[in-house]
């Protein structure tokens, strides 16, 4: 059945019809039994729980940043079964993100090229939000046993210089901290310029010690993670890796976009006309899963790794889990393989 929306769906701009379908969906959970009814037919039947970070996930199967960047959507993802939602990348002012259009479709290789460029309300409005949800929450009696974990993916504004850049992941830090059950340090997008220079190693430690810092400063500590992108040589990732360590992070993420278009399907006049950008699904499955993996193994699986790139199947969940993988997040997969695609996971698993 969704095959044939799928088939419509895609002959419209891949963000408009991002937003027409999540405004949909809100819209219809709005009425207690419309959300019930899509509850039942789209989230797993039985919750498969799982702990880690000292945090209750109901199951292991999350959806990555960049989906939900401001908060909109999650009493609606709550209703399709997601064990947990990372919201964001938010920046502490708000910003436009790149040019239009910024968003791409590439059927033949089950993928996504985008340069959304970190657009996102700004973490003040993002953390408002935030906040009215958790009183809802807390007020709904009808909230499932094991509530939604929400993660904060922060960066930072396109106009901040590298060298200040720590500045603005504490100001997401403070402001976010109240709110969600983790964060994720995103340094690895490939659409911001610059980014990704911080992630070496010494820029690396001045952001994360400075949040690991703050983090033992308040009442309750909160778990810090970072993303990375799959782009990393095996050199950078050892850095990474002992990096991790040494600083003792909560956990990693992986991996990011890649930058890469090697072994692609579509054409190359394709490609060339959509230009610059990270490209998901299918075609970073591999080098998603081989991260991963030799990251578990340089840090002989002492910290838990939520793996992001490629997963459209519980096959392919199964095949993170087995490279050393914690948790796994969809994004790509969520857009190809539709609604049910936390139930059939789970199910799989």
């Amino acid at each position: 059945m969704y095959s044939i929306l799928r088939n419509f769906l895609f002959l419209f701009a891949p963000e408009k019809v991002h937003y027409l379908s999540m405004n949909a969906l809100k819209l219809a959970c709005k009425f207690p039994l419309l959300k019930q009814l899509i509850t039942k037919v789209f989230a797993p039947v039985s919750q498969q729980s799982t702990s880690l970070f000292n945090l209750s996930f109901g199951n292991k199967v999350g959806l990555g940043a960049g989906f939900d960047k401001n908060a909109s959507y999650l009493t609606e993802l709550q209703a399709l079964g997601f064990g947990f939602v990372e919201i964001g990348t938010v920046t502490p002012k708000p910003q436009a993100g790149n040019d239009l259009p910024r968003l791409f479709r590439l059927p033949k290789d089950k993928a996504l090229i985008n340069r959304m460029g970190f657009n996102n309300e700004g973490v003040q409005a993002v953390a408002a939000r935030l906040q009215q949800w958790r009183t809802l929450q807390s007020k709904n009696v009808l909230t499932q046993t094991t509530p939604l974990i929400i993660g904060g993916n922060i960066g930072k504004n396109k106009i901040t210089p590298n060298e200040d850049a720590w500045k603005d992941y504490e100001i997401c830090f403070n402001a976010l901290h109240p709110f969600v059950d983790y964060f994720v340090v995103n340094v690895s997008s490939p659409n911001t310029p610059g980014l990704r220079e911080l992630q070496e190693k010494d820029a690396l430690r001045k952001i994360l010690t400075n949040l690991q810092v703050l983090n033992q400063q308040k009442k309750s500590t909160t778990p810090i993670l970072l993303k990375i992108a799959p782009d990393l040589t095996n050199e950078q990732l050892n850095d990474v890796a002992e990096l991790a360590v040494e600083i003792n992070l909560d956990g990693l993420v992986a991996t990011n976009t890649t930058i890469s278009r090697v072994k692609l399907t579509s054409s190359e006049k394709l490609i060339t006309q959509i230009g610059a950008g990270g490209l998901s699904g299918l075609p970073v499955q591999q080098r998603s899963t081989e991260v991963v993996e030799y990251l578990y193994k340089k840090t002989n699986g002492t910290i838990p790794i939520i793996a992001s790139g490629g997963i459209f199947t519980a096959a392919d969940a199964k095949s993170k889990l087995n490279a050393g993988a914690s948790l796994i997040q969809v994004w790509t997969g969520f857009v190809y393989e539709g609604p049910a695609i936390v139930k059939n996971i789970c199910n799989g698993l």
